[in-house]
């Protein structure tokens, strides 16, 4: 009994686990996620409501077996760009981050609300 719990546990977290890894999107049918392109989202979603961009200073990382190896010392200048999608107020709005033109993160944020667009 005990062994058969074990293995039941182990499973359920190894599922839980493997859910938690990416984020994703859906735009009606459709579904962004982590690593897709700036211009695949705005293929697939359409144009967001806001658009913040703005650079931030780091240093170039390569991993090899598990390990950062940066490749050089001075900070390198990379874009940062924050779309938001207002879904209007039955949905929830969605924030997305762009490290260097690829999708990294999706937040949700608050209910949408009416905009002058949708008039």
């Amino acid at each position: 009994m005990r062994k058969l719990s074990a293995i039941i546990t182990l499973a359920i977290a190894v599922l839980w686990a493997q859910g938690a890894g990416a984020d994703s999107f859906r735009c009606g049918t459709r579904l962004v996620s982590d690593g897709d392109s700036t211009d695949k989202v705005a293929a697939l979603c359409g144009p967001p409501t806001d658009i913040r961009r703005h650079e931030i200073l780091q240093r170039r990382v390569r991993w090899y077996r598990g390990r950062p190896f940066y490749s050089s010392l001075e900070p390198e200048p990379v874009p940062i760009e924050y779309w938001t999608y207002n879904l209007g107020p039955n949905k929830l709005m969605r924030r997305l981050k762009f490290e260097d033109g690829l999708l990294v993160d999706v937040e949700t944020l608050t209910h949408g609300y009416y905009s002058e667009r949708d008039d």
